[in-house]
C-alpha cells in the first residue's frame, strides 16, 4: 500500500515566484502533459514540443530542481543499453489567495522515499 503524500506548501515568495515562472512557460506545460500520459525520452519531448534540444534540456533540468519531474533509467533493447526518461512527479497543484499571502500547494506523486525504494526494488 502507497502512502500518500503530503503537498509541500510553497510560501517563500522566491521559490514561489520560481515555480509560476516555470508553469507560465508553453514548453514546460507541453512537458508535464506530454509525460502524464507516459514517460518520454528527451527527443521525444523535443518533436513534441517543438523545441531545440538544449531548451528541452534547460527545462528538463529546471523542473527537476523544483521537484517537479522526475527522471528514470529504462533499458532500450534496440540501441543494446538504457535510456532516460522523463514523468512528472506532480498531481495537483493549487494556488490559494487568503488574508493576503498567496500560497501555491503542490502535490507530489512521490517523495525520496518512495523513489528510493523503488530504486532498490529495481536494482534487485
Amino acid at each position: 500500500m502507497r502512502r500518500r503524500q503530503q503537498p509541500t506548501i510553497v510560501s517563500d515568495e522566491d521559490e514561489l515566484s520560481t515555480v509560476a515562472g516555470l508553469l507560465e512557460d508553453e514548453t514546460v506545460q507541453t512537458i508535464l502533459t506530454e509525460t502524464s500520459q507516459e514517460p518520454m525520452a528527451a527527443q521525444t519531448l523535443r518533436e513534441r514540443c517543438d523545441a531545440s534540444g538544449p531548451t528541452i534540456y534547460r527545462r528538463l533540468e529546471q523542473l527537476q530542481a523544483c521537484d517537479l519531474i522526475v527522471e528514470r533509467t529504462r533499458p532500450d533493447p534496440a540501441e543494446g543499453h538504457h535510456r532516460s526518461v522523463y514523468a512528472p512527479n506532480v498531481r495537483k497543484i493549487t494556488i490559494t489567495l487568503r488574508e493576503g499571502e498567496l500560497r501555491l500547494q503542490i502535490e507530489r506523486t512521490e517523495n525520496m522515499a518512495d523513489r528510493f525504494t523503488r530504486l532498490i526494488e529495481d536494482i534487485r
